[in-house]
């Protein structure tokens, strides 16, 4: 008889994070697209500043036309749609970029201004009250029940509870220890019981929750490849549709029609490719926006991108893939032994050891029913290299746990008197990649803990879901191939790479890399660094070490590893999202052409009419319609721009076939449809 323990999954909360857009974030997004009428902001979207540069043409023709006492109804209307063209664009940016400032504000509401407990004097403990931000690099501090943690730093003694809901999100403390790859901790957490000793590892203003910040107001946003790649393309197509409208000139003198400049330049307006143009940017804002939902915060807009087209992921074991301590998960008893009283051998021998091993194996007899505290007068056995065992000696009884091998030495047990079924079940533990302590009272021995890196609950099927996306998964560890390959099995990895050292991650991302797949590495120790910060996506985790949040250009908040997952969604959907748009805005511009050109002309070149099948108004109210349109159809599509268009997981050719369907037929179709609405009212109201 067994009695078996699972860790559960802690509870969480939705972190409040990026969120909905508020009354408050639109006000403020209303201000932006005025601030980002500055032509040196719109410099990076040519589209856009072309847009501006003849609204502020046709003003100057509206103005001119008033001056003379001429007509300058048409004149006015045509440039305040130029006008709000431009402004309709910088709202779709402002928005993207004000959900990030409000998750910043909130972030920016977690810190404080506390006193750190510095410690002047290592030998006699001396504390002095000191400013948070007047502590140094390399400087030690206090850190007790109660207190918020001052800066980030390194944990050099002690263990504690700790609360980091502030920047997390999660309800349930988590433990922080020195040593390890939990030994980090991060200024404005709080710690809930016992106490740390901790040396500062950042200077006032730089620390993890200030470069949470930055990166969240995205003052360092840089365009993606992707980005840029499709501004040459609008660059290249706004380029030959100025070259069209020219040509019109020459194509109005010959059938007699007069152009004016203002006519040109709002035909040449509705033709480029605008629609994409001002909603570029906001889509790329809202890829970082989505991931900050997920509590995942990305330092590089072309961190986000990778994701979509990531091909292998990496992911230490140790910490990522497991909880990273042995924890105790089974104690079978020796023959003979009752099950009730192996499981209080193994309580009582593990009162007194503070190492997280020991701590689980409390857990373990507590989630069994089983709990008592130290009895008055014991001795406490602390673990020895030379005993290899530890327990407690009270009441004239003694309880031992170990190391196999040593707890038989000790008890002086020859091979013949090991019960088979004993050695059968240290074998088994051993094969399976757990470790076997064996326990003895008074002299006897009564059974074995199955110690194991426990895997983290939902691993196995979100990296099923893993696979049906296309993603490769390799696991890496520093364990033996046997316990390596009984972790992979058990997490459900497509492939592990077993006693491997910095030097082996790093190879093997650079061997996927030269063989053209983009590679995400997600770890949390120092050891990880190199590989983090040579993947394409690196995915630190948020508890890991100071050395793995720097080197990643990801850092997952929850420490969660299949948390990948969603950062591959969001890449994926991000791509999916400009695709689509791009599509719709192109067909858009395809549809105008053919929608407005033959109004023009119609009635000096009469082959043309054949063409006219939408029988607009007239010339002056098919410009002033398309106008209307172009700029309408940005807000329209603000929505979709910020949620992105859903991901499936289907192929390419599906995808293709679905975006042509939905967003190249609804973008030759919607021009059509929303010009012959607008002309429709504009020629009933006499606006043109």
């Amino acid at each position: 008889m067994t009695t078996s323990y699972v860790p559960g999954e802690p509870t969480r909360r939705a972190p409040k994070l990026g969120g909905g857009v508020s009354a408050a974030q639109m006000g403020r997004a209303l201000r932006q697209a005025f601030v980002k009428l500055d032509p040196r902001k719109l410099a990076g979207n040519p589209v856009i500043l072309t847009t501006e540069i003849v609204a502020i043409l046709a003003t100057l023709s509206a103005g001119l036309a008033i001056a003379q006492g001429a007509g300058a109804g048409f004149a006015i209307q045509m440039a305040a749609w130029l006008w709000a063209t431009v402004l309709f664009a910088n709202f779709a940016e402002s928005i993207a970029e004000g959900r990030g400032k409000a998750a910043a504000d909130n972030l920016r509401a977690t810190r404080v201004t506390t006193k750190a407990k510095l410690i002047v004097d290592s030998k006699t403990g001396t504390i002095v009250p000191t400013p948070a931000h007047l502590l140094g690099v390399g400087e030690i501090v206090l850190v007790e029940a109660g207190d918020v943690i001052p800066a980030d730093g390194e944990i050099i003694e002690g263990v504690a509870s700790v609360n980091e809901a502030a920047i997390t999100g999660e309800s349930a403390p988590v433990i922080r220890e020195s040593g390890g790859d939990r030994s980090a901790v991060t200024g404005g957490t709080t710690v809930v019981s016992d106490w740390l000793k901790i040396r500062i590892t950042s200077e006032a203003g730089n620390t993890f929750l200030d470069r949470m910040i930055a990166m969240v107001e995205g003052a360092d946003r840089r365009k993606t490849p992707n980005e840029l790649a499709l501004a040459v393309l609008l660059a290249g197509l706004t380029l030959i549709f100025l070259i069209a409208v020219v040509s019109l000139v020459g194509l109005g003198a010959y059938s007699g029609i007069t152009l004016p400049p203002m006519i040109l330049g709002a035909l040449f307006i509705t033709l480029i490719p605008t629609t994409i143009g001002g909603l570029l940017s906001a889509v790329g804002i809202a890829g970082m926006d989505r991931l900050l939902k997920v509590n995942v915060l990305a330092t590089s807009g072309r961190a986000v991108e990778a994701a979509g087209d990531v091909d292998t992921l990496l992911l230490d074991k140790t910490g990522t893939i497991t909880f990273g301590n042995r924890m105790a998960t089974e104690v079978i008893p020796a023959p003979g032994v009752r099950p009730e009283v192996v499981l209080r051998a193994t309580l009582m021998a593990s009162l007194g050891d503070e190492t997280p091993e020991g701590r689980s194996i409390v857990e373990l007899a507590r989630n069994q029913g089983l709990t008592a505290e130290v009895p008055k007068g014991a001795t406490l056995i602390a673990f020895s290299a030379t005993t290899r065992q530890s327990g407690l000696d009270a009441d004239g009884h003694a309880w031992r746990k170990g190391a196999v091998d040593a707890v038989i030495r000790s008890l002086d047990l020859t091979p013949d008197q090991i019960p088979p079924e004993f050695s059968a079940a240290v074998d088994r533990i051993a094969r399976s990649g757990g470790t076997p302590l064996a326990v003895s009272e008074n002299g006897a021995l009564v059974g074995v803990i199955h110690l194991k890196d426990v895997v983290k609950p939902g691993v196995k099927e979100r990296f099923a879901d893993l696979r049906r996306m296309g993603l490769r998964t390799v696991m890496i560890t520093g364990d033996n191939p046997v316990t390596a390959a009984a972790i992979a099995s058990e997490a459900g990895v497509d492939d592990f790479l077993a006693e491997a050292t910095p030097e082996d991650k790093l190879r093997m991302i650079r061997e996927e890399q030269a063989k053209g797949r983009l590679v995400a590495m997600c770890g949390d120790g120092a050891n990880d660094a190199p590989a983090l910060a040579q993947a394409d996506v690196g995915v630190a985790m948020q508890t890991g070490a100071q050395a793995a949040r720097e080197a990643g250009n990801m850092v997952d908040l929850d420490s969660d590893p299949t948390k990948v997952l969603e950062i591959v969604e969001v890449g994926k959907q991000m791509l999916i999202t400009r695709g689509a748009l791009t599509t719709f805005s192109i067909a858009n511009d395809v549809a105008k052409y053919f929608a407005i050109i033959p109004a023009m002309f119609a009635g000096s070149l009469p082959a043309l009419g054949a063409l006219n099948i939408m029988h607009l108004g007239s010339p002056q109210s098919a410009i002033l319609s398309a106008v209307i349109f172009n700029a309408v159809i940005i807000v329209m599509l603000i929505p979709l721009a910020l949620r992105g268009v859903k991901y499936r997981a289907i192929g390419a050719a599906k995808l293709l076939s679905r975006n042509l369907l939905v967003y190249g037929l609804g973008g030759l179709i919607a021009p059509f449809v929303g010009i012959k609405v607008i002309d429709l009212v504009v020629s009933g109201l006499r606006l043109a």
